[in-house]
C-alpha cells in the first residue's frame, strides 16, 4: 500500500467512528471502532508511514466529511 491509500484507510476508520458516535450507536460498537482506528494511526505513525500533520489533516477532512454529509441529509425543519 502507498502512503495515500494507508491515509484513505484512516478517513474511512474515522468516518466510522463519526458516524457511530453522531448515530447514537451502542457503546460497545463505538468503541470497537475507536480502538480500531486508534491502533491503526499509532501504528502508522509509530511505523513512520506517515507524520503527525499529514495525520491530522486525514483526520480532519474525515470528521468534517461526515458531518457535511449529516447535514445534507437532515430533513428540513
Amino acid at each position: 500500500m502507498n502512503k495515500s491509500q494507508l491515509l484513505a484507510q484512516v478517513r474511512a476508520l474515522v468516518a466510522d467512528v463519526t458516524r457511530a458516535r453522531f448515530e447514537g450507536g451502542a457503546y460497545a460498537k463505538m468503541m470497537r471502532a475507536h480502538g480500531y482506528a486508534d491502533g491503526y494511526m499509532r501504528a502508522l505513525l509509530d511505523a513512520g508511514l506517515v507524520d503527525r500533520h499529514e495525520m491530522l489533516k486525514a483526520v480532519g477532512t474525515a470528521r468534517a466529511d461526515v458531518v457535511a454529509t449529516d447535514l445534507e441529509a437532515a430533513p428540513a425543519e
